[in-house]
Formats: C-alpha cells, structure tokens, sequence
C-alpha cells in the first residue's frame, strides 16, 4: 500500500481540531495525507488549519463547503475527491490519534476489507482539562486512563488495549452495527464501487451505516479495528438528532434491498 489519506470532519471546533491535529502530527508512520472535510465552519477552522500547513509533517488540504444543516455525507465525498491516496481512514474531527493509528490501520488493511475502528469517550469535565491546559492524552499511560476510569472521567479502558494477535478479527464480517465514520478504513477502489457516501442522508445519524451496509451489497467485509486503533473522543453536547428518524427508515430500505451505488454518491459531489 502506498499512501494513506486521513479524512477529517469538522464543523466549528477549533480547539478540538487542534489537538486531533497534533495527535496526527506525532505519527511514526508518516506515510499519509490529511483532507479536512469541512461542513461550513467559520475562519477560525480556516486559520488553524493555516497554522498547522507548515508544521504537521504531511500534505493538509482543506475542502469547505457552505453550512445548510448537518451534511456530514457530502463533505466527506467532496474530500474524497481530492484525495491521493489508495486507503481512506474517515476521523472525526474531535478525536485524537494515538502515535501507533496510522501505523495500525496500515497493518490491518487487506484487499475486500473495510476496517472498523472504536474510541474512548472522554468526560465533559476531562475534555475541558486536555483543550484549556493543552494536555496530550494520546501520550498518557494505561495506568493514567486508569485512574480517569476511576473518576469516571472515560467511559472504559479496552479500546487502548492492543492484542498482538488477529485471528478473531474476521469473526463479525457481516455486522453493520457499531461501524462508525469517526474510525472507520476503506479502500479507495471500494469507495468508488459504491459511490461513496449517500448525500441523501442529512441531519445527524446514519449516514456510516448506509455506507458499510451497500459494501456489504458489493462484497466488502468487516474487519475489527478494535485493541489496534482506538481514538480518543472529545466529549461535545449531542447534536439534533430531529432528521434520525428519517435517516433510519432509509438505512432500513438499504439493508433490505441490494443497493449497491449511493442514491446521490461521490461522482454528483
């Protein structure tokens, strides 16, 4: 495999983005490129992303297109189509790396499998420490999440677990649930068998399981990410989730149909 494109979704979180940026800017594989998907924030995510151009160590370009609700789907199609590299890892935009995540995902990547990876979901209280006081969580010990386990500041330890062996890794090839875009490896290739992110899902939700599930139609297969890429996520409030009911009537129709290509995909971006 030759290069990896990181695609990360932001909307308005400059201190978040800021941190995922020096989570990615700490990588021992740095075979890879950065594309910001960017769901219309103001200048501030502009001038971060400035800011970061001459120090991250890798190529950073930045797709932006006007805010008109949540549509997640179709920055990340926009993104996908100035891309270079032969493998997508889709990160969000409010969850730091560890140093080992590029390194991981290129380890696991096999030809007609798509990656899932999983996250630690950090406290309101612990995500307003690391942002004010800079802190780098993506370099603490097992033994300091443990404690912030103890002060119920994440929610579990597993996912910095790393388990050297992978034979367990294709035993859930089938399952779309707990696939989530904020950790989530694909082929390129792939992406464009399947037209890549259906834009018709707007509003929150979805939209990551529609994907996994017309891969499944085209062939691809799941394969656990889990105790290998695990990311830190940001705590931030919950997003309107008015449109979910929508979004899951569609997902539904896919998952009982044979869809394959995107309803509105990556070649109408």
């Amino acid at each position: 495999m030759g290069l990896i494109s990181v695609i990360l979704t932001t909307f308005d979180r400059e201190d978040a983005l800021d941190a995922v940026f020096r989570g990615l800017s700490r990588q021992g594989d740095r075979g890879f490129e950065v594309i910001v998907a960017d769901d219309g924030s103001g200048p501030g995510t502009a001038a971060i992303i400035k800011d970061w151009s001459g120090r991250l160590g890798v190529p950073l370009k930045h797709v932006w297109q006007e805010h008109h609700g949540f549509r997640a789907a179709e920055a990340r199609n926009r993104a996908i189509h100035v891309s270079s590299g032969d493998y997508c890892i889709f990160l969000d935009g409010d969850c730091i790396p560890r140093a080992d995540f590029i390194a991981a995902h290129r380890r696991l990547a096999e030809p007609d499998w798509f990656v899932a990876g999983n996250r630690v979901l950090l406290s309101r209280e612990l995500t307003e420490r690391v942002l004010a006081e800079r802190l780098t969580p993506e370099q603490w010990s097992f033994a300091a999440f443990l404690r912030e386990r103890l002060r119920r500041d994440v929610n579990r330890l597993l996912p910095l677990v790393h388990v050297p062996v992978d034979f367990w890794r294709k035993l859930r090839p089938d399952s779309w649930r707990s696939c989530r875009s904020c950790n989530l490896a694909v082929w390129r290739s792939d992406l464009d068998r399947v037209d890549g992110f259906d834009a018709s899902y707007t509003g929150w939700g979805k939209e990551d399981s529609d994907l996994v599930v017309r891969l499944f139609h085209a062939g691809i297969r799941r394969k656990d990410g889990r105790f290998a890429t695990g990311v830190l996520h940001l705590w931030h409030p919950k997003a309107d989730r008015s449109d979910l009911p929508r979004n899951e009537m569609k997902l539904e129709a896919a998952r009982r149909s044979d869809q394959v290509r995107a309803t509105h995909g990556l070649s109408g971006a």
